[in-house]
């Protein structure tokens, strides 16, 4: 019997705004769509959040024995500067800054998206659809759009009608924003733009001759509107209906907002049984931002070097701190934060090791199968993972007394115990025991690329004083360099 039919999973709701009993379209299956990175810069650590949690959804999903179809795209064209449908495509604008092909923009992109959620442990979603390579989808949906009354053109541009829509259905139904409110708030158009009102969004842009993405429609040659990539993704691969669309918070509106007018002007239903969204990271108790100066990439965080944390951080020290607290909450990324969850974690991982040399007794002073349940309990009630790692610092609490002789636990118990807490610890929070050691060889790893570095750049720079200089003190201390074709690389002695 599968664990889903003995734990009753409750989730939040975005659209109704209420938690409620999670129950698949179809049983056994799960459908579930995150919105995934635009690729034209590092992935942002606010960013890493959201798909943090979601990868935590999406293991606990598949633990309790659904066969999950997790769906996260790329967006690789069609989101202009303002998220709306004024300036310039990201992707172009930063291939045109540096002078190469938009696509070598969102290959490097891509591959340090990848790299840095590896790093983090990540499971890789069961598809990941690219927004360029669905561009046939997304024209037969804005012609549906067109074909039934919500789309109009513009001088080769298409745009949604929300006024039309409006009267046929409610748009703001996740955001809870009134059209009335939104017209209110808009200044009127200047008379530049092709659109009827402020609050129509495009599905279709017409490319400008310097535009350098673009592809042929029945309307001009241009590109889709960023918001029409989704609906056309999601519905391809998990169908007009399904279960789980997750996102950022900052996602909610226009973007989600958008994608359900979209699919109800075209398929005639909202397209989402739950919409889920993770909330904001904030840096030293403020918003994250490169304008402000308030800014952290997770490259920056992991190797130290940076002027706003004292120390490096292991990957899994992040995750743990960041799982301790819930997916729906405003979590704050700080120095001492980030330290305190070091000493956690790493107290978490020196009760799990602990665990083999546990000697069991004839009875126990713990009920492992109630403990057990609380852990489950806490995951249940909308993936509570704060609760869940109180739940596992009882066990090692337990631990720890059965070590020193003031509490007992069976060999049966004994077992219980350790399954579970490998179980929820590394297959469900997705963290990898690391022990102190391995810490300090991190930081040393880091050092030594950081000097490796440095000595590279005297070597082009034709300072060969500086080069020998580093290559000396770095023997002297016991650290061997050997240089290659392939590049640098360094042993201990």
């Amino acid at each position: 019997m599968p664990l889903y039919q003995t734990q009753s999973l409750k989730l939040y709701n975005t659209l109704t705004s209420e938690k409620e009993i999670f129950e698949p379209i179809t049983e056994g299956y799960v459908g579930m769509y995150v919105c995934g990175p635009t690729v034209y810069s590092n992935v942002h650590l606010g960013n890493v959040r959201t798909f943090m949690s979601f990868d935590m959804i999406f293991r606990y999903l598949k633990h309790l024995g659904y066969k999950v179809r997790y769906v996260r795209n790329i967006t690789d064209a069609g989101h202009l500067e303002n998220d709306a449908d004024a300036g310039e495509d990201k992707i172009t604008k930063k291939a045109r800054l540096e002078a190469i092909e938009p696509m070598e923009i969102v290959q490097r992109y891509t591959v340090d998206f990848h790299n840095v959620l590896n790093t983090f442990n990540f499971l890789p979603p069961s598809i990941e659809p690219t927004a360029t390579g669905h561009i046939i989808e997304q024209i037969e949906l804005i012609q549906s759009i067109i074909d039934n009354g919500f789309g109009y053109i513009v001088n080769g541009s298409v745009y949604f009608d929300v006024h039309k829509y409006n009267t046929s259905n409610t748009y703001g139904i996740l955001s809870k924003r009134k059209l009335e409110d939104l017209i209110h708030n808009t200044r009127a158009l200047d008379g530049q733009s092709d659109k009827k009102n402020p609050q129509d969004f495009a599905l279709w842009k017409k490319a400008e001759p310097t535009h350098i993405m673009r592809w042929p429609s029945p309307w001009s040659d241009g590109f889709p509107g960023w918001h029409l990539e989704c609906t056309a993704m999601s519905t391809k691969y998990l169908g007009d209906f399904f279960d789980i669309h997750g996102g950022g918070m900052d996602l909610k509106f226009p973007h989600h907002e958008c994608e359900i007018a979209q699919n109800q002007a075209a398929k005639g239903q909202i397209p989402v049984k739950y919409w889920m969204h993770a909330n904001m990271l904030e840096l030293n108790g403020a918003r994250m931002s490169k304008s402000t100066g308030n800014y952290i990439n997770p490259a920056e965080l992991l190797s130290g070097d940076n002027d706003i944390m004292s120390k490096a951080y292991n990957p899994s020290v992040i995750r743990f701190f960041i799982m301790q607290a819930s997916y729906r909450s405003v979590l704050d990324l700080t120095d001492d934060g980030l330290a305190a969850a070091e000493k956690g974690f790493h107290r978490l991982m020196d009760a799990i090791s602990l665990i083999p040399n546990l000697k069991p007794s004839k009875t126990s002073s713990l009920d492992v199968q109630a403990w057990k349940q609380k852990c489950y309990d806490a995951m249940n009630d909308d993936f509570n993972t704060p609760i869940l790692i109180a739940t596992l610092f009882e066990a090692v609490k337990f631990i720890n007394q059965i070590k020193d002789g003031s509490a007992t636990i069976t060999s049966e118990d004994l077992e219980l115990l350790q399954s579970t807490l490998n179980t929820f610890v590394f297959n469900i929070l997705g963290l990898v025991n690391i022990s102190k050691d391995q810490v300090g060889s991190d930081k040393l790893t880091s050092a030594v690329e950081i000097l490796i570095n440095l000595r590279k750049e005297a070597r082009l720079n034709k300072d060969f004083a500086l080069s020998d200089k580093i290559r000396d003190d770095l023997a002297q201390a016991g650290i061997q360099l050997n240089d290659s074709r392939e590049g640098t690389t360094f042993t201990t002695n």
